[in-house]
């Protein structure tokens, strides 16, 4: 009986381990309203941009350390001054359309309240 509540608890508490890292990992500190963007079809050279909206949910201001595009093809744009709590900001990402066909590109976003960067994706297709 005494083994059988041990490995209970055991369980209980490995499930709460989880379950906080799991939150933790979901970067609760900055909420975005959207994090994927789909242009659709855009005219090849013709460049467009999209904007991705967020809220600091943390309980100290949010510095966005970097926003680091995965490739040369997307210029990001963020805010610098930090982002107190409670208050929303926007990070911009711009693709420049030079290449004919579907694509999907992604942008990290590094801040001071997460450990885990977040990611922010922009898609569609360029026609000639």
């Amino acid at each position: 009986m005494r083994i059988q509540k041990f490995s209970m608890m055991l369980l209980f508490a490995c499930i709460m381990t989880l379950s906080m890292s799991f939150t933790a990992d979901n970067n609760e500190e900055i909420k975005f309203v959207k994090t994927i963007h789909n242009f659709e079809q855009i005219p090849q050279g013709t460049p467009v941009t999209t904007t991705f909206k967020f809220t600091n949910h943390a309980d100290k201001p949010l510095i966005i350390k970097n926003v680091k595009p995965s490739c040369g093809c997307t210029a990001p744009k963020f805010p610098k001054a930090p982002i107190m709590p409670g208050q929303s900001g926007e990070i911009t990402l711009k693709y420049d359309a030079a290449n004919a066909g579907k694509f999907k590109k992604s942008a990290t976003v590094t801040t001071n309240v997460s450990e885990t960067p977040m990611v922010l994706y922009i898609e569609g297709e360029v026609v000639k």
